[in-house]
């Protein structure tokens, strides 16, 4: 077998996976945005949703060109984040977590009654447009985008709001304003995502944007950790592949993912790349070298 047939095969039985990692690359990417800025949004999965059905009904229904209908997925959910998060963004912690979640159950229910979306059974034949430079491309800018970001004022902003909000805002920080922001390109990047993601599935429900998925975007950054932008990436790609692996262990596939999340949980708090702890690691045993 040539390497060619080889490749043909390897990519058609998991080219969905590849773009699955990108994908969820890019979400993990979106919450940590909005969990720099100390926002514990679980609004993200809902805005993927807008971001999907918008994308997919404007290529199906009006034949925009794909990259038209990607931008849209951007910026309707953008739109949508910046008239809940103003008055939902004065809520923190739990509450706000509450309240991003019943968001997401109200975008549900609208689209479970909507026509145009086709209702519960969601919308069938969506164009099978996304390619794998697509995801590269759009997860590279975003990376690139959201580095120069963390570098810069507004970057420090959103990290002293993290830290302490009441010391930040007697700073002169404008609290509320950078906190809508962090809202508005989390829903960004989500709505791109989605956009993505809905025209390599091929098919959408509403059911795909719930609870369950919010919770899985934001165990994908937890998980790798949310000092930097490597750690939900590194979360995600593993989280991505989990399914995949454990494939023959069909019947514990649930339990062995939950073990291993809980076990990350415990004994590794800050998630698996911590780089402080990394640093840590690699001078003690420089130390220990240098000892014997």
């Amino acid at each position: 077998m040539s390497f060619m047939e080889w490749w043909d095969g390897f990519w058609a039985t998991y080219n969905t996976v590849i773009f699955s990692i990108g994908v969820n690359a890019m979400l993990a990417l979106s919450i940590y945005v909005t969990l720099s800025c100390g926002l514990l949004s679980l609004a993200n999965a809902a805005f993927m949703g807008i971001g999907a059905y918008t994308a997919s009904l404007l290529t199906m229904q009006f034949e925009l060109p794909f990259p038209v209908a990607l931008a849209a997925g951007g910026v309707l959910p953008s739109l949508v984040a910046l008239v809940i998060g103003i008055p939902t963004l004065r809520l923190s912690g739990v509450y706000l977590a509450m309240a991003t979640l019943g968001f997401g159950e109200v975008v549900r229910v609208i689209v479970l009654n909507l026509e145009i979306t086709g209702g519960p059974m969601g919308l069938n034949g969506v164009p099978p447009l996304t390619e794998w430079w697509h995801i590269v491309l759009l997860l590279g800018v975003t990376i690139y985008c959201l580095a120069r970001l963390r570098r810069s004022k507004t970057g420090r902003a959103f990290e002293a709001i993290k830290e302490d909000e009441v010391a930040a805002r007697l700073m002169g920080v404008n609290v509320a304003g950078y906190k809508l922001l962090a809202f508005v390109i989390g829903a960004a990047i989500a709505g791109v995502a989605g956009g993505l993601n809905a025209h390599y599935t091929f098919t959408i429900g509403p059911n795909n944007y719930g609870f369950e998925n919010a919770v899985d975007i934001l165990t994908m950054a937890v998980f790798g950790g949310t000092s930097n932008l490597i750690g939900p990436m590194i979360g995600s790609t593993i989280l991505s592949l989990l399914p995949e692996v454990l494939r023959h262990f069909k019947d514990f596939r649930l339990a062995i993912n939950g073990l291993i999340l809980i076990l990350v949980v415990l004994y590794l708090p800050k998630g698996i790349w911590d780089p402080r702890r990394i640093r840590a690691l690699l001078g003690r045993n420089a130390a220990d070298k240098k000892v014997k």
